[in-house]
């Protein structure tokens, strides 16, 4: 399980280093790799071992694309996916278009979500941690159904 908030800086290349305590989880000794596309809802990267990934983008990949939401979807997950190796030293090259779909600057801010990462901007999570919060509070958002049977 992947948790945590881990500051990282990107290279000249656009190369990050996975911290060491993921690499083994996300494939680095067994040969696998990982999976880097664009989160369709906030301006952020999705890390996935491949082995999380190959299962979402069948059924992504199944959806009946005469829905226009369906293939908006299909573009932006599928389109930007790239899979990518560690190298020796722990890193993945993000490309180009990643890099610029979620603004990322030279430091990047690594956010566990279970079976997969977000990777934001550090600068664009800190900004919008407050945010996220306030409407978190707000009382008139309500809480899904989901939210209001956790027990934390």
């Amino acid at each position: 399980m992947f948790l945590g908030v881990n500051t990282l800086s990107l290279d000249a290349k656009g190369r990050l280093a996975i911290p060491v305590k993921y690499r083994k989880d996300l494939g680095a000794e067994d040969g696998s790799g990982v999976v880097v596309t664009v989160n369709p809802h906030d301006r952020c990267l999705w890390l996935y071992p491949e082995r999380e990934w190959h299962p979402i983008a069948q059924k992504v990949a199944r959806l009946p694309t005469f829905k226009p939401q369906n293939k908006v979807l299909q573009r932006l997950l599928i389109g930007y996916a790239e899979e990518l190796k560690l190298d020796g030293q722990g890193r993945v090259l993000l490309g180009r278009a990643l890099r610029e779909y979620a603004g990322l600057g030279k430091q990047v801010a690594l956010v566990g979500q279970g079976h997969k990462f977000e990777i934001w901007d550090a600068e664009a999570w800190t900004r919008n941690q407050d945010e996220w919060l306030e409407a978190f509070r707000d009382p008139e958002a309500g809480l899904s159904e989901e939210l209001a049977e956790l027990a934390l």
